[in-house]
């Protein structure tokens, strides 16, 4: 079946207040999705949805417009998505055909609306810390905090995990994930979960991998389950977020395997209590 590139235009409607997932089945066809962020709703659309918003609005006094924007899909991520190779994987949206294939494990990456495509350096960052810690040491078993489009999860399980938890707060990238993981065939692998990556710290893994906001992995570090993890990868910092980081870790016993840092801004890290 050909697999075609999903949007042209994306119509966001941002919203203040949360939209319940019920009201989502009465928006058609068009709608990709919701982000919410707090107190908020991004609500996606492929094409303009000014009725059915508005429908939305009339039915739910509790909410209220705050704004709407149009970009094209170029425009939202940042960039046209073609394959990128980052060591050992070439990272490829589904309807591209990628060619000088060899040597390389292939991630069929449908981004979506969410973050996680590459593009990002930090992303990347964390597609070869992972490589070094399979490497370095193999692991099986793996959770990935904050999963966004899944790729970080995938990669592992390419590595040779054959369990892999990937965790994302946000209902939109987990419907994201979901579907890059059976995109990939890997449905028996990797689990995508809603929920807190505070709530996932006591699972059990060889590798815990945390792409996220600064204020997340500070509260994770504090948690009673973070203290007897082994192998971690942190990304997402600037350069004075890590330097603080840093010294939480030690504190803990960790003590930094390797470090990635795209212009001296953004790191990642790999650590371990080995």
């Amino acid at each position: 079946m050909e697999i075609t590139r999903p949007y042209d235009n994306l119509y966001i409607y941002l919203i203040n207040g949360r939209v319940d997932k019920d009201e989502e089945v009465l928006f058609g066809q068009d709608f990709i999705g919701t982000w919410v962020e707090e107190d908020s709703s991004f609500l996606f659309f492929s094409k303009p949805a000014d009725s059915r918003v508005n429908r939305l609005l009339l039915s739910s006094p509790d909410l209220e417009l705050a704004d709407s924007f149009r970009f094209t899909y170029e425009e939202w991520q940042g960039g046209n998505i073609e394959p990128i190779r980052v060591g050992v994987f070439l990272v490829t949206p589904p309807w591209i055909s990628p060619h000088d294939t060899e040597g390389t494990l292939i991630i069929k990456l449908d981004p979506g609306v969410v973050f996680g495509n590459c593009l990002h350096p930090t992303t990347r960052d964390c597609l070869k810390a992972i490589s070094f810690a399979s490497v370095q040491k193999p692991f099986r078993t793996m959770v990935d905090i904050g999963t966004g489009t899944g790729v970080l999860a995938i990669a592992g399980a390419y590595l040779g995990a054959y369990r892999v938890l990937a965790v994302d707060l946000n209902p939109l990238s987990v419907k994201t994930a979901s579907k890059n993981v059976e995109l990939n065939k890997l449905d028996g692998v990797v689990k995508v979960e809603e929920g807190r990556g505070e709530d996932f710290l006591d699972e059990e893994a060889d590798l815990f991998v945390a792409n996220i906001h600064y204020d997340v992995i500070c509260r994770l570090i504090e948690k009673e389950g973070f203290c007897r993890k082994q192998r971690v990868i942190f990304s997402g910092l600037l350069r004075s977020q890590w330097a603080e980081i840093q010294v939480k870790l030690a504190s803990k016993g960790f003590h930094v395997v390797r470090e990635w840092d795209y212009n001296v801004t953004w790191f990642t890290a790999f650590v371990s209590r080995d």
